[in-house]
C-alpha cells in the first residue's frame, strides 16, 4: 500500500474521510468498550499528533487569534475514549509490541486487534463465547474472499467461472480476547504473536474459536482502500454497527 503508507502509518489511511483507526474504535465502543491501548510503531508521531489534535479536527471552532488564544468549540462531536499511546518501536514484532504493554493491563483480560481490519464482529458474543471456553485465547474465525477467480471443470472442460468465492478454510479474523497468562507465550519481544505464542497456545489446547460469518475485510491494498471507500461513499458500510 506504497501509495498510502509511504506518507503515513496504515491505521490512519482515510476510509470516508475518518482514519482506519477510528472506524475500528467506534466499533468497540458502539460495545460499551472504551478503553484503549494503542501499540505504535512506524510514524507512531502521527498517531499521538491526531489524538492530540482529535478534539479540532472533528468540531467547528471559533478562535481568539490575539492575546487570549481563546478556543469556542460550536460542534460537540466528541468521542469517549480513554487513549493510551505506546511506543513499541518502528521495527518491533507483533508480540514484541504486545509484551511491551504488559504494565498497561490491568484487567485479568483484554481485547486484541490490528489496525488494519474492518468488521461487524459481535464483540459482546466474541467475549461470552470466551467466558464459556475457560481458555487463555479467543480468536475469530472468518471464511476469507479468494483474491481470485476460480473455473469450475468437468472432464478437463470449463463449465463455469465463480468470481472470488468465500473459501471454505478458516483465518484468524484478529478480534481477539486475551486472558493476562498469555504474556508467559510471549518468550522475548523478538517474535511474531502469530508464530511461536499461538502456535505454543494451540499445542497446549488454550485457543477457541468464535465463528463469525458476517462481514470481515483486512485492508492489506490500495485497491482495498479504494473498496472500502466506496462502500462508505454509498451508504453501504457493514462493519458500521454505530449510529
Amino acid at each position: 500500500m506504497r501509495e498510502e503508507t509511504e506518507f503515513r502509518p496504515k491505521p490512519l489511511v482515510q476510509v470516508g474521510g475518518r482514519p482506519i483507526l477510528w472506524h475500528i474504535m467506534k466499533h468497540y465502543s458502539f460495545y460499551g468498550l472504551h478503553d484503549f491501548i494503542l501499540c505504535v510503531g512506524y510514524r507512531g508521531d502521527m498517531i499521538k499528533r491526531y489524538f492530540m489534535e482529535m478534539r479540532w479536527l472533528n468540531n467547528d471552532f471559533s478562535i481568539q487569534t490575539g492575546h487570549s488564544g481563546e478556543v469556542r468549540y460550536l460542534t460537540s462531536r466528541d468521542e469517549d475514549w480513554n487513549v493510551t499511546v505506546v511506543d513499541t518501536g518502528p521495527e518491533t514484532l507483533t508480540g514484541g509490541r504486545i509484551k511491551k504493554i504488559r504494565e498497561y493491563i490491568d484487567s485479568d483480560r483484554f481485547m486484541l486487534t490490528y489496525g488494519d481490519g474492518l468488521s461487524n464482529v459481535d464483540l459482546h458474543a466474541l467475549q461470552d463465547c470466551h467466558t464459556r471456553s475457560g481458555k487463555i485465547a479467543t480468536l475469530t474465525g472468518v471464511n476469507p474472499v479468494s483474491p481470485f477467480g476460480v473455473m469450475q471443470l468437468r472432464d478437463g472442460n470449463v463449465t463455469a467461472f465463480r468470481e472470488k468465492p468465500v473459501l471454505k478454510d478458516i483465518i484468524n479474523g484478529g478480534f481477539m480476547v486475551l486472558k493476562k497468562e498469555v504474556f508467559e507465550y510471549i518468550p522475548s519481544e523478538d517474535c511474531a504473536f502469530e508464530q511461536e505464542p499461538l502456535h505454543r497456545l494451540a499445542a497446549d489446547s488454550q485457543i477457541s474459536v468464535y465463528r463469525h460469518d458476517g462481514f470481515w475485510t483486512a485492508i492489506d491494498t490500495y485497491k482495498d482502500v479504494e473498496r472500502v471507500n466506496a462502500l462508505w461513499n454509498r451508504g453501504d458500510a457493514p462493519w458500521k454497527v454505530w449510529s
